[in-house]
């Protein structure tokens, strides 16, 4: 047997780098906007705000995917004016397993955003608009290059997260071999079949080599973060 990936491997390894990074592109400037308006403004409604954005970290994965399934599925209010006048399918779909991923991850790119916001010091920007700099010059020449790391690092740990998820994506996009068999599934799949612990475990390993290279990528872009804003 060999300890080398097959075909149908390597299609799900494919599969799931490409699912997660059509959920970060999906969810990175939403992201964004929702971090700034949490780190900047004060308005009604903020704190009810920040818990439904965290609420995917909370609850469990298979209920944000039966969330989905219920608002995206072809009767449901989205999903079904979605399909009858664009021809959109997101469920049982590789175009649903990225927003079952989009969602699961959001948290965490809003969070990363939202922490590099409020370490810039505003009185860089208070600087800038007493020599006459207007709000879109102050946030393109102050502030986007401050957060930019935060931004950085929130997309690279959602996609490292998006490798893994798995309640989600089963829930609401089903597990459909080359559609929407992302790694998780695959590894599943396999536990599932007689003889098939070879197969987990290869899957395993390269399921491992991807999270940690993430994951490391995230925290070395976190302490360049931290350098460039002054910190040790």
């Amino acid at each position: 047997m060999s300890l080398w990936l097959a075909a149908e491997e390597w299609q799900a390894v494919g599969l799931s780098l490409g699912v997660a990074a059509r959920s970060v592109a999906v969810s990175l400037l939403p992201a964004v906007a929702v971090a700034w308006l949490l780190a900047r403004r004060r308005f009604r409604g903020r704190l009810l705000l920040d818990a439904l954005v965290h609420l995917p970290l909370v609850l469990p994965p298979v209920l944000i995917g039966w969330a989905l399934l219920v608002l995206f599925g072809m009767r449901g209010p989205l999903g079904g004016p979605l399909h009858d006048w664009f021809g959109l399918r997101l469920v049982f779909s590789t175009e649903g397993a990225a927003l079952a991923t989009a969602v699961m991850s959001f948290p965490l790119i809003v969070r990363s955003v939202r922490l590099g916001l409020e370490a810039v010091d505003p009185r860089l920007e208070e600087a800038a608009r007493t020599l006459g700099a207007g709000p879109f010059d102050r946030f393109l020449s102050i502030t986007l290059p401050l957060m930019s790391p935060g931004i950085l690092a929130g997309a690279v740990t959602a996609f490292a997260a998006g490798l893994g998820e798995f309640g989600a994506v089963i829930t609401f996009a089903s597990n459909i071999p080359g559609e929407t068999q992302t790694l998780p599934l695959a590894i599943y799949s396999a536990t599932q079949t007689p003889g098939g612990e070879l197969t987990a475990a290869r899957l395993a390993g390269v399921s491992f080599a991807l999270a940690i290279s993430g994951l490391l990528l995230g925290e070395w872009i976190a302490r360049r973060k931290g350098r460039l804003l002054g910190r040790p």
